[in-house]
């Protein structure tokens, strides 16, 4: 399942009303066991390689992503000078806000995601989404994104490592407005290792997510 937002879920699912099942998940208290494995893996020869031909797409060609004025962000994830390297951290923020913008949209099956995601990463995704959706929930707060890693390999695949800071994210119930303030831990800081596969079109999707939370390495 993906969990792109361990600490928040966790923080949905447990003021619930009724818990929910969240199936090969459990819960954050062993941030290194295989729960904190997200769905998805590379499928093989189901996408094309990227070659030297691949066609970039133009700005008009991505999905318009335009979030609420009580979300913000910061990435600290200065341009490498590498071409591909810096794609995947352009499209690693873009597919990281359209996550967001479906869960703002309760829709998931928001098609600005769908443009970053493949596969079972897609389809764990969705039900990510789903979770807000069925709880009526969102988010709101401030997000921080740091310490990224990213190595591309002539075959058209790429492994990207980030650190996301929690702490001043939260949980916002649609129907009342409330937002649920939670105190920070070392579970608010969460590692993420992401797999990713150029397209023929020379989108850098997502095709696995592993995230931990309590990550030492991306402690303050």
């Amino acid at each position: 399942m993906n969990r792109r937002r361990p600490t928040l879920l966790a923080a949905l699912t447990l003021t619930a009303a009724a818990a929910l099942t969240l199936s090969a998940c459990g819960s954050d208290d062993s941030p290194s066991s295989d729960k904190d494995k997200i769905a998805g893996a590379d499928t093989g020869s189901s996408t094309p390689s990227a070659s030297s031909t691949t066609s970039e797409p133009s700005e008009n060609d991505r999905p318009k992503i335009e979030l609420p004025s009580d979300l913000s962000y910061t990435f600290e994830w200065p341009r490498t000078g590498d071409k591909e390297k810096d794609a995947v951290l352009a499209d690693s923020e873009q597919s990281i806000k359209a996550v967001d913008l479906a869960i703002v949209n309760q829709d998931a099956l928001d098609k600005a995601y769908l443009y970053y995601y493949e596969g079972e990463a897609a389809a764990g995704t969705q039900e990510f989404i789903q979770n807000y959706v069925d709880q009526k929930a969102g988010i709101t707060g401030s997000y921080r994104f740091y310490a990224p890693e990213v190595t591309v390999d002539e075959d058209g695949t790429a492994s990207f490592t980030y650190c996301e800071d929690q702490g001043k994210a939260y949980v916002k119930y649609l129907k009342t407005d409330k937002v649920r303030k939670t105190e920070v831990t070392a579970k608010s800081y969460v590692i993420y290792h992401t797999s990713l596969k150029k397209t023929s079109e020379g989108v850098w999707e997502i095709r696995k997510i592993v995230s931990q939370s309590g990550s030492e390495k991306c402690q303050p």
